[in-house]
């Protein structure tokens, strides 16, 4: 793995010991429209991905047509990652929930999609409107679509030597991020939102619906998807059942402490380090600490399919969903990601002839979370992914890996 050789996990020969399968769960590929073969690759890409030492553990939930394909996990929760060493390791399982970081916005953004759908406020409203001490420093015209959509111009929180810890405190970010002056013109530049946006649209969904967001998630997304988990942070007494997050590959090295830093304040490997203390479970990051298993988040993606409907729940209607994945404008360079991407409001969009879904997924939409956690639907295919892990690194296998599982699941799945 030449440069990339540090931080890496102990990989066994037999990864059959180490690995989960709900196989109840789990119905014949033929009754899916696929083969075994195709099913086969995908999950050996799985392994190839765990392979490379850079993921203590893995869980996919693949649906298509709506039946669940494959369900299953690799490695271990906890005591199977870098300095481990004389920690007892505990297996991870498809029901083992994982810290969804960036994920976390496209399922933060129904909120508000939903507060749209009740008639309690209207996307295209000044975030004034609902948040007045938001309009300091020439934002009074900034939309809640905005925000949304990564075009508000407050891509960080403007404040030099940012302590990261700064997050758990939220009345402290508000103000912050009331009092600040744009480091753009509204919708002047797509500049991703890391954190910020997430805080923002959090206030207006807490003061508009008139509830906490933990009570708004299990209202509006968690309960009716059935989902024991999907909750901001995790509750004393389960905190236990989550997995622990590691940073692996090698120190982060120039460029990549500078993107770390424009997009999230801090380098990853901090970032990291914070996602497992206990602050970090107690508190409500809207745009980055949702946890929920790779079936939970393949839940919401399949209601997103089913145009808000979940086994004969309905959560949206079908024209909020339509909405919620409407492309915002054209693809466009990202002044904080430095990457061409196109997002709705709220969601990552794919593109034709490829896109962060892999090829040929032009009406795809999704979220990823810190570069490796994926968690999608394209309607061209009918499936929904959820691809969870606890390894954050910027090794370029874990992308390439990623990579080729995407490719995997979008040639096993033909497009309908």
């Amino acid at each position: 793995m030449g440069f990339f050789t540090r931080n890496l996990v102990t990989v066994p020969k037999n990864l059959a010991a180490i690995t989960t399968i709900d196989a109840a769960a789990e119905c014949r590929p033929e009754d899916a429209g696929m083969t075994r073969a195709s099913v086969d690759a995908i999950w050996k890409a799985v392994e190839d991905y765990y392979r490379t030492g850079l993921q203590p553990m893995i869980s996919l939930t693949l649906r298509r047509h709506g039946r669940i394909v494959l369900k299953r996990s690799i490695g271990y929760t906890h005591g199977g990652g870098p300095g481990d060493e004389g920690v007892e390791p505990v297996l991870a399982t498809p029901e083992t929930p994982v810290c969804l970081f960036s994920a976390s916005k496209a399922v933060t953004a129904m909120l508000l999609h939903k507060l749209h759908e009740l008639g309690k406020l209207k996307l295209d409203d000044p975030v004034t409107k609902y948040l007045p001490e938001y309009g300091a420093g020439g934002k009074g015209d900034t939309t809640i679509r905005h925000l949304l959509t990564h075009r508000a111009g407050i891509p960080q929180i403007a404040i030099s030597d940012v302590d990261p810890r700064t997050v758990f405190d939220w009345d402290a970010v508000i103000e912050k991020l009331c009092a600040a002056k744009p480091v753009y013109r509204r919708d002047e530049y797509q500049a991703y939102h890391a954190i910020t946006g997430g805080f923002i649209l959090g206030e207006v969904a807490r003061r508009v619906g008139g509830a906490s967001l933990h009570k708004l998630m299990k209202k509006w997304i968690a309960k009716p998807l059935g989902a024991r988990h999907m909750t901001y942070g995790m509750p004393k007494g389960v905190r236990e059942l989550a997995a622990t997050n590691y940073y692996t590959g090698s120190k982060q090295r120039f460029p990549m402490t500078v993107l770390a830093r424009r997009i999230l304040g801090v380098e990853f490997d901090r970032v990291v380090e914070i996602s497992n203390d206990p602050q970090f479970l107690s508190s409500v990051i809207p745009a980055g600490n949702l946890y929920a298993t790779a079936d939970e988040i393949g839940r919401f993606y399949q209601m997103m399919l089913n145009q808000g409907e979940y086994e004969g729940q309905r959560l949206f209607k079908a024209e909020t969903i339509a909405e919620a994945v409407r492309p915002y404008g054209h693809i466009t360079f990202d002044r904080t990601l430095f990457l061409p991407i196109r997002f709705s409001a709220g969601m990552m969009l794919g593109e034709w002839p490829a896109g962060v879904f892999g090829p040929d997924c032009a009406n795809a939409y999704g979220h990823l979370g810190f570069l490796t956690i994926l968690a999608w639907a394209d309607p061209d295919r009918d499936i929904s992914v959820g691809f969870v892990n606890s390894g954050k690194t910027i090794a370029a296998p874990a992308i390439w890996s990623c990579a080729k599982l995407v490719y995997a699941i979008n040639s096993g799945c033909q497009r309908i």
